[in-house]
């Protein structure tokens, strides 16, 4: 039986949930590829936006949930104001890095090349080949 969605929920907040995902990722990626010496990465702006990450990862678990199991108000009303924050955070992480040029360059790159399902990746209950 398919669940009726509930009004509460936006229309379009798995797509923007499945973006924002897919460009956080994109950027991690991209750190990781400069090869950014440890002590020179930014540390606590890196697990400020590995917490919003994990938050939208939790969302798109919880829209797979039957809503009666969740508290829905509260669910969008966190990952609203997560989205909301996760671009402010990227760009903090950017400016924190030594190497700015070479992370948005790589990150660009990555991003065009990310495949969709990949913003499932730690996703509970999803696999690489399903959404």
């Amino acid at each position: 039986m398919r669940h009726r969605a509930s009004p509460h929920i936006p229309t379009d907040l798995r797509s923007r949930l499945e973006v924002a995902r897919l460009d956080t990722l994109a950027l991690l990626r991209a750190l990781d590829r400069a090869l950014i010496p440890l002590p020179h990465l930014p540390h606590a702006e890196l697990h400020q936006l590995y917490a919003l990450d994990a938050d939208c990862a939790e969302a798109l678990w919880a829209l797979k949930q039957p809503a009666r199991s969740l508290d829905v108000a509260t669910m969008v009303r966190e990952t609203l104001a997560s989205l909301q924050h996760l671009p402010a955070a990227r760009d903090v992480v950017r400016t924190r890095v030594p190497t700015p040029p070479r992370v948005e360059e790589l990150e660009s790159s990555i991003r065009a090349e990310l495949d969709p399902r990949e913003a499932y990746n730690d996703v509970p209950g999803y696999s690489p080949q399903t959404r």
